[in-house]
């Protein structure tokens, strides 16, 4: 089956994306949590990951593809935003959000392409455009793809997803 969905281990592949990307030629044995955190650019995601209790998810067997916002993407919610999902009566709905942006298998960028959604680990669908050279998913640009990590990949937009 073409369409794969999108885990929360997805989301840690995110993270893990930008360290992998900063790393270079280095051999793929973190998972998508550890790559995160050695990016640099994913402490909100990781921050959240944390909060909604996912980091072991994350760190576990896979595979997972992971959409991963990086900090900059986080930066755009609107103010407040971020702090008040961070609270612990809000773990039900930052999960939800982060569970959002992974999907399970791993999907790499030349299977995304040919994608028009993918069932994320939260049960909804995410929207997948390729036109002119670009990919998005729902509406964030993807800007960074197939980081490698030892339980999935990562592929990094420009913008938090938001589910229905």
């Amino acid at each position: 089956m073409k369409t794969r969905m999108i885990s929360l281990t997805a989301l840690a592949a995110l993270f893990v994306a930008g360290a992998a990307a900063g790393a270079g030629t280095h051999k793929k044995t973190k998972d998508i949590v550890d790559t995160a955190v050695a990016a640099g650019s994913f402490k909100t995601l990781v921050a959240a990951v944390q909060a909604a209790g996912l980091a072991g998810t994350l760190k576990g067997e896979g595979p997972f593809t992971v959409f991963a916002p990086t900090d900059e993407a986080f930066a755009k919610l609107p103010p407040g935003t971020l702090d008040e999902l961070l609270k612990p009566e809000n773990r039900a709905k930052l999960t939800a959000i982060l569970t959002y942006h992974v999907v399970p298998g791993r999907v790499m960028a030349s299977d995304v392409a040919g994608l028009k959604s993918a069932r994320t680990v939260n049960g909804q669908e995410l929207t997948i455009s390729a036109e002119g050279g670009s990919v998005t998913i729902d509406q964030a640009k993807v800007v960074k793809t197939d980081i490698v990590c030892s339980n999935g990949v990562i592929h990094v937009i420009d913008s938090v997803v938001l589910p229905k």
